[in-house]
């Protein structure tokens, strides 16, 4: 019996900050929209809607998983059966459509000096499968290649599905919002204050949380 020498590891995910250029660019986009709009010819609230309108889609969160996946595969009526392990990187990356923020979800409380944002649902992107990096132990005594190309499909169509239950885990969204409102109230309270409109106290919530007192 043959077997390919890569042994694979076990499936853990491991996670990424928010992506730092997406910030950065908000953080531009905030301090512009401030800048156009000063106190006296607008308000917080346009001056955040203009920054998440030149923004329209931000990255918040990026998870990387190592997906392992099992395929199986019998020929000539069982003669030849032959059985592959893959160890498969993917991506999975938590967005957040800003063109959908529009004024009904951003409050201004002046006699508090605060601004609310309620975001829409974070969006959850497509595993990103990198197979060009994926590992494979495969068990056999003679593999044809129309097996080995089966079993391989079958080991994408595992590790695909993997992801995509993985990318609901809980943990990940909890990281994923937190990054989110991270970013949010820290890229529009600094260019707000240091334009003109005071020390802003940005709260963030997504739809279905609570918004603060």
């Amino acid at each position: 019996m043959a077997s390919d020498l890569t042994q694979p590891t076990r499936q853990r995910p491991l996670f990424t900050l928010p992506a730092v250029m997406a910030l950065g660019l908000l953080a531009l986009g905030g301090w512009y929209a401030v800048r156009t709009l000063r106190p006296d010819h607008g308000d917080p609230v346009a001056a955040s809607l203009l920054a998440f309108e030149k923004q329209n889609r931000l990255t918040v969160f990026s998870a990387q998983l190592a997906l392992v996946s099992a395929s199986e595969d019998e020929r000539a009526f069982g003669m030849l059966k032959s059985k592959q392990v893959a160890v498969i990187p993917a991506r999975v990356d938590y967005t957040i459509d800003l063109s959908l923020v529009d004024k009904n979800r951003v409050k201004w409380d002046a006699s508090r000096g605060r601004l609310d944002v309620a975001l829409p649902p974070l969006q959850v992107s497509r595993p990103n499968l990198d197979e060009a990096h994926a590992q494979y132990l495969r068990e056999g005594v003679w593999i044809t290649g129309d097996a080995q190309a089966k079993l391989t499909r079958d080991n994408t169509l595992v590790a695909e599905q993997q992801a995509a239950s993985q990318a609901q885990n809980p943990a990940l969204l909890a990281l994923a919002r937190n990054s989110a409102k991270d970013a949010i109230r820290q890229n529009l309270a600094i260019p707000l204050q240091v334009s003109g409109f005071g020390d802003v106290d940005v709260t963030v919530h997504f739809d279905g949380e609570p918004a603060s007192n």
